[in-house]
């Protein structure tokens, strides 16, 4: 049986669900848990639940969560110690729950997962009573951030106020490492991030995400026999609008296509500093953050989807853009997802020059774009079934 903490509503809590499904989950710890109806959805809490797990053991903090978020907020904290204050109260949370004798779990050996970052306490505490720990490593680790580092140095611009992680950060996650029985990451990419920075091969499991949602039956989409100015081709990118999305490069593209008949949706948090050109430059909808609810709408307006990260654990709007019949644009820095030239294409280096190259090929190949939404599909290895077995039969 699996104790799963979770800190926010990462991947749909698909872990959770998967463990749930295959009987084998006997408590899913997270800060909060908001179901239909809940007043404090109104605090945009309105995605912490899952209806797979209304019937699912689960154990939140959502009111003190909240007086946690504003007190921080009194303090203005931001940034890196947000991050790291936030994480540490929920690992206390969560080994205190551990320590109440009437979590069923407790009777046996239990195996505690938690997410990488907000593990270390949890894990500890774990060790003393001989339970096995899995960690579930959402990026590449300190590899990752050499690379953004490398970005932010040479786009400055965009990012101005870019900070590399406190050295305690690392020191925890390291510790959390080694504390954990078996690491499960997401990707190749990310299983050779870790390892060129020392974690243990042998410890390693790449077990790719899953994504199941509740999308009617959607129909392959259609294209026009020529993208113009009257319909042009529309580019989505969807998630973090940062640099380690390789945002600074895509942005770049569209400088250079402003002649061309594209335009690009940005939908997320926005954490660069937007240029002046590029904030009136009318091609591009700087849209901002939208609830999980609205999500569906902006895949089903766009033609394309394109994922130029520098490096991802996973990247799992992949899956939510192939669910939605829509084509990938993807780099190889993530999930291997992209089938190139069957769903859509990919980047073998996130270039400017491959960006634009993909982008141009798109927009005279409408017909290639129908074919790739034709095929784009969600397969069965990333189901929620496939990844409880995987979880279930990982070797601790």
């Amino acid at each position: 049986m699996w104790l799963c903490s979770q800190l926010g509503a990462r991947e749909h809590y698909a872990i959770p669900r998967a463990l749930f499904r295959q009987g084998s989950l006997d408590h899913l710890l997270t800060d909060a848990w908001v179901p239909p109806g809940s007043p404090l959805a109104a605090f945009g809490l309105s995605d912490r639940f899952h209806p797979d797990l209304g019937e699912a053991p689960v154990r939140a903090w959502t009111s003190r969560l909240l007086a946690f978020e504003l007190a921080a907020r009194l303090k203005r904290l931001s940034g890196w110690p947000l991050i790291v204050a936030r994480n540490h109260w929920f690992e206390r949370k969560v080994v205190a729950c551990l320590s109440e004798s009437r979590l069923s779990g407790l009777g046996s050996r239990p195996v505690v997962f938690a997410y990488s970052y907000a593990a270390r306490d949890i894990f500890c505490f774990a060790k003393l009573r001989g339970w096995k720990t899995v960690l579930g490593q959402i990026d590449p680790g300190p590899f990752e951030e050499e690379i953004v580092a490398a970005e932010a140095e040479i786009e400055a611009s965009f990012a101005p106020n870019w900070r590399r992680a406190p050295t305690d950060y690392w020191k925890s996650w390291r510790e959390e490492c080694e504390a954990a029985d078996r690491i499960i990451v997401n990707s190749q990419w990310s299983f050779d991030g870790l390892a060129g920075t020392g974690i243990p091969k042998e410890k390693l499991s790449v077990v790719p995400l899953a994504l199941e949602i509740d999308v009617a039956s959607v129909s392959p989409k259609a294209y026009p026999k020529r993208f113009t100015a009257g319909r042009p081709l529309r580019v989505l990118f969807l998630g973090q609008i940062s640099l380690r999305k390789g945002i600074a490069r895509l942005l770049n593209v569209a400088r250079s296509l402003q002649s061309q008949p594209v335009e690009f949706l940005m939908v997320g948090p926005i954490q660069i500093t937007i240029p002046e050109d590029l904030c009136s430059n009318r091609k591009i909808r700087w849209v901002g953050p939208v609830a999980q609810n609205s999500v569906r709408n902006y895949y089903e307006q766009s033609d394309v989807f394109i994922l130029p990260t520098l490096s991802d654990g996973f990247g799992l709007t992949q899956l939510e853009a192939l669910a939605h019949r829509l084509p990938v644009i993807a780099s190889r820095r993530c999930g291997q997802v992209v089938t190139d030239g069957v769903n859509g294409l990919l980047l073998d280096e996130p270039t400017t020059a491959a960006i634009e190259e993909a982008l141009l090929s798109c927009l005279r190949n409408p017909d290639q774009l129908a074919q790739f939404s034709e095929n784009a599909t969600v397969g069965e290895r990333f189901s929620l079934s496939c990844l409880g077995t995987r979880l279930c039969t990982l070797p601790c």
